[in-house]
């Protein structure tokens, strides 16, 4: 029995993380074989600020570098 899990930072309408749990589902059916009825996908939403990538959290506002001056 295929498990199936997502994790997603939350802000994804329910739509459309049930239309990618269908999607996941089906794509193991096509290419491991395995009978829908025996997979189970299941998402997670986690809230940004638990989510970081490096030191940073996914609810902090992403911070750019100011472009360097180019002298003439």
């Amino acid at each position: 029995m295929p498990i199936v899990h997502l994790s997603l930072v939350e802000g994804r309408s329910d739509e459309a993380v049930k239309a990618c749990v269908k999607a996941v589902a089906r794509t193991v059916h096509e290419t491991l074989g395995a009978p829908l009825e025996s997979i189970r996908v299941y998402a997670t939403q986690v809230p940004g600020a638990h989510w970081a990538v490096g030191d940073r959290t996914k609810d902090e506002p992403v911070q750019r570098p100011a472009p360097a001056h180019a002298e003439r």
